[in-house]
């Protein structure tokens, strides 16, 4: 409990003990005690209990909140005061209180629940100096320097190791609870726990730009972005209750003017109406339930930006795939070398060299495979063709290296490879020099991944990829994919998605599409839900999705699907739940059957029930 929850819990306790004393005396102690007597008893634990809903009333009707629960609260209990009802009037506050204090404790129960699982803000980073290890600020640390990270301290940076291996914790990052072996030459991520051996990290992203920076910015800002459902709760409770409040005055006062009814009764019906109407329950409840749906998915190492984007999942009901990277592992390795008119060295030497500058996978698997070390010298010009490859100039010869259609642009007579995977052909001043094929691994739980999907009611899935046919679709055939599109620039994939939301039942399924690299930004933004393989994912991608995977396993899709579908049907039992109880307990006050206790339990009760079935959402879900 926080220093404010136990204030208020020791109010509620000692507003329960003056209302059992003040009970006593007028009952037992005083013989037929006065009016002001019995006022006085009861006014202390009132006052104890309801100074501070009375005080933000007031507030709130000086800066013109005129209805708002605390209006309400004190309008009900100062109503039943004024008609003689004074425990009553107490007991009204004081169960309101106890609902207060239970809907705070949730709150902070999954504030501490998504602060615990991102509690990976590191508090120092250790750099040598002098011979010596300092503790500095990691904001303090520039890209290329070297910190030391010891047993059971926390990465601080993003980096790649330069000495010593260790076993990692990435739960805090991914939710998998197994760690992993990382070595010299690995890259590791900011927020990881080392468990074993000192490392030596040459930091390649300064603090404001590293993942540990990115995670909790996206959770500090998640819950700005509210879900349609919450907006419809904000917008119903500021109609709401200005009416529920014109209905019980109507209700004081239409029937003892018109019909000459008891005054006194129908101002009891109308102060039972004004609690039972309070929304507590709804304006309570359903962002609660979206906090703790953001938090459960926080728990399986999946990040969304905000309640809108965990509503729109849940609606999903075709999922695109990138291919590289995304279901397949994007580790690629030269498979074949066929050349024409060169030897097999001389060509991957030449391609090799036309990628210097290159970082894609493939690229960097050519360069891997060349037995020669690449010199910068031998290059001229470079030139990048999206989507086609890549033209250089080297040893003053202009050499193409790419896929078939760079072929046919620069006139060159080339032809097909039997073998599937990439293939990436070679020219050299026009003349066509042979092939090279590139394979990828397809990811082991990508199967497995698009099952789950299926199960969940995915009507669609499709992969996109910028490769060939073949390669396209042979992948789709063994992890069962509905459609698959090749040799697609980024902007066709843009087309490609354009053309499938133009397909969809109306406004009311959505589109997803998963990505990780750079190219994939336009489509995630375009995608209804965009989703970015966040551990190996490129900033551009993890900057445009809306959800973040912290790994990159595919099958965490349909994990957040189920959170997404979970959640929206707990928001829904809530409404449904609090609404039927609120209409069925105000039209039994309106009639007279109803009474305070009756309004107290449509009020607290309905909120703390409401309350409770909230924080299943924050249930980590089975991967």
């Amino acid at each position: 409990m926080t220093r404010k929850q136990k204030k208020t819990l020791v109010r509620i306790i000692v507003s329960a003990v003056l209302l059992i004393l003040a009970y006593f005396l007028t009952s037992f102690v005083f013989e037929d005690p006065d009016w002001r007597i019995k006022l006085l008893c009861f006014l202390a634990p009132y006052a104890v209990i309801g100074w501070d809903i009375l005080f933000k009333a007031g507030r709130n009707i000086a800066h013109g909140q005129v209805f708002d629960e605390n209006f309400l609260m004190c309008l009900a209990t100062i109503g039943a005061f004024v008609i003689g009802e004074y425990p009553e009037a107490v007991f009204v506050m004081l169960f309101y209180q106890v609902g207060e204090l239970f809907q705070s404790c949730a709150v902070e129960k999954s504030r501490r629940s998504i602060s615990e699982m991102m509690d990976i803000r590191p508090d120092y980073a250790n750099i040598e100096r002098d011979g010596e290890l300092v503790r500095v600020d990691p904001e303090e640390i520039k890209t290329g320097d070297v910190i030391v990270v010891k047993p059971g301290e926390r990465i601080p940076l993003d980096g790649v190791i330069i000495s010593g291996n260790s076993s990692l914790d990435t739960a805090a990052l991914t939710g998998e609870s197994k760690p992993c072996d990382a070595e010299e030459g690995d890259n590791v991520l900011s927020g990881c726990v080392n468990l074993s051996g000192v490392l030596n990290i040459r930091v390649t992203k300064e603090f404001g730009q590293s993942t540990v920076s990115k995670i909790l910015d996206l959770v500090e800002n998640s819950s700005s972005k509210k879900a349609k459902a919450e907006n419809f709760i904000t917008k119903f409770a500021r109609y709401y209750t200005p009416c529920v409040v014109i209905a019980a005055a109507l209700l004081a006062v239409i029937p003892p003017l018109v019909l000459g009814l008891d005054w006194g009764d129908w101002i009891q019906r109308a102060l039972i109406f004004l609690v039972i109407s309070c929304p507590c329950a709804l304006v309570i409840s359903v962002p609660l339930s979206f906090f703790g749906g953001i938090g459960g998915a926080s728990r399986n190492g999946i990040l969304v930006k905000g309640g809108n984007y965990l509503e729109a999942l849940s609606k999903t009901d075709c999922v695109v795939f990138d291919k590289t990277g995304t279901l397949t592992k994007g580790v690629f390795a030269v498979t074949a070398v066929h050349p024409d008119k060169c030897s097999k060295e001389r060509l991957i030497e030449l391609a090799a060299e036309a990628e210097f500058y290159s970082d894609h996978p493939i690229a960097r698997s050519i360069k891997e495979a060349c037995p020669k070390e690449t010199d910068k010298g031998r290059l001229g010009e470079v030139k990048e063709i999206s989507g086609h490859g890549v033209e250089a100039i080297i040893d003053g010869k202009r050499v193409c290296v790419g896929s078939g259609k760079l072929m046919e642009k620069d006139g060159v007579n080339w032809h097909r490879c039997h073998k599937t995977g990439t293939t990436v052909h070679v020219a050299e001043e026009g003349e066509y020099l042979g092939h090279i094929v590139i394979s990828d691994e397809i990811k082991p739980d990508s199967e497995e991944a698009i099952k789950r999907l299926k199960l969940l009611g995915i009507r669609k899935t499709v992969m996109l990829t910028g490769d060939s046919k073949e390669v396209g679709e042979e992948i789709a055939g063994k992890l069962g994919l509905d459609e698959v599109y090749t040799r697609l620039l980024p902007a066709d994939k843009v087309e490609k998605v354009e053309k499938l939301l133009s397909e969809r039942d109306g406004k009311r399924y959505a589109l997803a599409f998963v990505g990780d690299g750079i190219n994939d930004a336009p489509v995630l933004s375009r995608a209804d839900i965009g989703i970015a393989m966040g551990a190996i994912g490129s900033d551009a991608a993890i900057e445009a999705a809306d959800i973040v995977l912290m790994d990159d396993k595919p099958s965490k899709i349909a994990s957040a699907i189920r959170i997404a579908k979970r959640t929206m049907r707990i928001v829904r039992q809530n409404i449904v739940f609090a609404l039927g109880i609120k209409v069925l307990v105000l039209v039994m006050g309106a009639f007279g059957i109803a009474n305070m206790w009756e309004a107290v339990f449509a009020d607290v009760g309905v909120s703390v029930i409401a309350i409770l079935n909230s924080m299943r959402a924050m249930k980590k879900t089975e991967q």
